[in-house]
């Protein structure tokens, strides 16, 4: 056994116990549970214990790769979040229920993700879901059931309002599909909000997506005020700075038009947007072309909450959660030209893991910083607009949506920042 093995073997075995690769982390002792749904700031999150970096780390090793294995045991020491998209009732229950378990054993608390809801992903790469409302929402009660009185932390359906199904390539002529979905949501809410210690968080999409209108108004039909708040940049590569500023405004929006003044209260889509045209009146107040994202001119949309909204007792504002699990590096600019839709939001190349997840953010209204996406996993079989199957950037067929992908893993580790390193918080 060559010298570097013979340390990567004990390394690995204390990332085992420490649960690296075996369990939730072992950090310092947990501090005392919140009485409410609040999430503390001194919240330790699980570790999955059967999370893909911990299989690709023994996988690796096995393999006689011992820099990619250290790579990714010191990834299976940071928590990330648990995806539900499958089973009964009965079982999502008893799967929810074992992580309730193995996260009180160490003091830390989960992040589950609901990614189960009737006509998920319209019909992309992530489509299914329940096969009606009444499935969905008896789902749901199986994982409220499983998680308990227990602390848990709970983001509903990435995409869920950000792509209604009146988004979707076929329409929702009469708006009902989109109305259901409206209403899964606010039963999700009532389901996961009726758990005593149970964080929810409604999913928004990522801060070069919906308007900050459009998303405030789809937050407040999905009843927002009843949930801790929202997320963003889940499966997304938006940089984390940009993400506070939009999700700031998202935030401000949702207050302006439910308590703000009279004139304003039902029209959040008068807010100010993160798209800015440069062909629009140059006042201060931007316009809503969708097709232009340049975050220079966020200075006018700065300006506009500035000058109409003011300032809102922060008391009185939505909280919110980022993913940032691939915004180490930012977003991926695809080459000018080369593709007619460059689905840059799919396994983007070259992307980095981001910060590493906490609930002390030092943000008055961001509750977590996390990893939501589970690193290494694909997106889908991207084709950027070319016949396929192969994926250009990669020169192969990618795999599927929520398939391991080792390459994707050690790419998105080895380009962390800041450095990925064991999580060594005891």
């Amino acid at each position: 056994m060559s010298r570097v093995r013979r340390l990567l073997v004990p390394l690995a075995c204390a990332a085992l116990a420490s649960g690296g690769l075996g369990g939730g982390v072992a950090a310092a002792a947990p501090g005392t549970p919140a009485a409410d749904h609040t999430l503390p700031a001194n919240t330790r999150f699980y570790v999955d214990p059967e999370a893909g970096a911990a299989r690709q780390a023994a996988a690796d090793l096995r393999a006689g790769k011992v820099g990619d294995a250290l790579r990714m045991a010191e990834l299976a020491t940071w928590p990330q979040a648990i995806w539900l998209d499958y089973g009964t009732p009965a079982e999502i229950g008893k799967v929810v229920r074992k992580t309730m378990l193995a996260a009180g054993r160490t003091g830390t608390v989960p992040v589950f993700v609901l990614y189960n809801v009737t006509g998920r992903d319209c019909s992309f790469y992530s489509a299914g879901g329940a096969d009606s409302p009444e499935e969905y929402r008896a789902w749901v009660r199986g994982v409220a059931d499983g998680i308990g009185t227990g602390r848990a932390v709970v983001v509903v359906e990435p995409d869920g309002l950000a792509l209604l199904p009146e988004d979707c390539p076929e329409g929702d002529a009469d708006g009902t599909r989109t109305e259901e979905r409206f209403a899964d949501i606010r039963a999700a809410v009532d389901i996961m909000e009726s758990r005593p210690r149970t964080s929810v968080y409604l999913d928004g999409g990522s801060s070069n997506w919906q308007p900050v209108g459009e998303l405030a108004g789809r937050l407040i039909e999905a009843d927002v005020a009843r949930t801790q708040g929202f997320a963003l940049n889940v499966s997304n590569y938006q940089p984390t700075d940009q993400l506070n500023r939009y999700a700031t405004w998202v935030s401000t929006c949702v207050w302006y038009a439910t308590e703000g003044p009279a004139e304003a209260r039902g029209k959040a889509d008068t807010c100010a947007s993160q798209y800015y045209s440069p062909a629009a009146p140059n006042d201060g107040q931007p316009g809503n072309a969708v097709d232009f994202f340049d975050p220079s001119t966020w200075k006018w949309v700065d300006a506009w909450f500035d000058r109409t909204v003011g300032r809102p007792p922060v008391e009185d504002l939505s909280h919110y959660v980022l993913d940032n699990s691939r915004n180490g590096l930012g977003a991926w600019t695809p080459p000018a030209g080369k593709y007619t839709d460059p689905e840059h939001w799919c396994n983007a190349p070259g992307r980095g893991i981001g910060a590493r997840p906490t609930a002390d953010t030092g943000r008055p209204l961001a509750d977590a910083y996390l990893y939501v996406k589970t690193i290494g996993e694909s997106d889908g079989t991207c084709h950027r607009g070319t016949a396929g199957p192969v994926d250009p950037e990669y020169g192969i067929e990618d795999p599927a949506a929520g398939a391991w992908w080792p390459d994707f893993a050690h790419t998105l580790a080895e380009n962390a920042k800041p450095a990925l390193t064991f999580n060594l918080d005891r």
